[in-house]
């Protein structure tokens, strides 16, 4: 048998350089095309995007904010954030990773179908977790609940046994601690 290498973007890996993840934050200038040029970075050079939320933070001003989680080796992560920080809408380019721990959070709306028993335990189990019902039917709940991605995992991974429907996510909204500006 013929063992194939899975294809990657990333470099070969030496002993102590591993993949790592990194949440960014990029302030740029709220126009047309911004983001789309920022997306082609990644995607020109075969890098992933873990999860991407993008919106008008200072109305008078006119930026925005991306925040983008990545992941690749220290040496792909430096090399994004170079060529992020050369796009010119760009205004800067902070790692909050590398900040210390940045405070993540997602929101995921979770519709999950179900009767009698596992429609208690979905209601027992949504209460554990601070979900809020937003929506109900006589077969339907729709619950909204936010946190950390580990958290929303756990949540879905809970209610596919008890009947999941469909789910929604907003991707990542992240802040660095403290007065560090990112």
């Amino acid at each position: 048998m013929v063992q194939t290498q899975k294809q990657t973007h990333y470099p070969s890996l030496t002993t102590h350089e591993g993949i790592v993840q990194r949440t960014l934050s990029i302030v740029v200038d709220n126009e047309p095309g911004v983001l789309a040029r920022v997306i082609g970075l990644f995607s020109g050079r075969g890098y992933n995007i873990d999860s991407l939320t993008v919106t008008e933070t200072e109305h008078a001003k006119h930026v925005s904010r991306i925040t983008i989680v990545t992941t690749g080796t220290p040496m792909v992560i430096a090399q994004i954030k170079a060529q992020l920080e050369r796009l010119v809408p760009v205004h800067r380019v902070g790692d909050l990773t590398e900040g210390g721990r940045p405070i993540e959070r997602e929101l995921a709306l979770v519709k999950v179908g179900g009767k009698g028993e596992k429609r208690i335990e979905a209601l027992r189990m949504a209460e554990i977790f601070r979900a809020n019902v937003i929506d109900a039917s006589t077969e339907h709940f729709v619950f909204e609940v936010t946190g950390k991605s580990s958290k929303i995992e756990q949540f879905i991974s809970i209610m596919t046994e008890l009947g999941l429907v469909e789910v929604a996510r907003t991707g990542i909204a992240a802040i660095s601690r403290g007065a560090q500006v990112s």
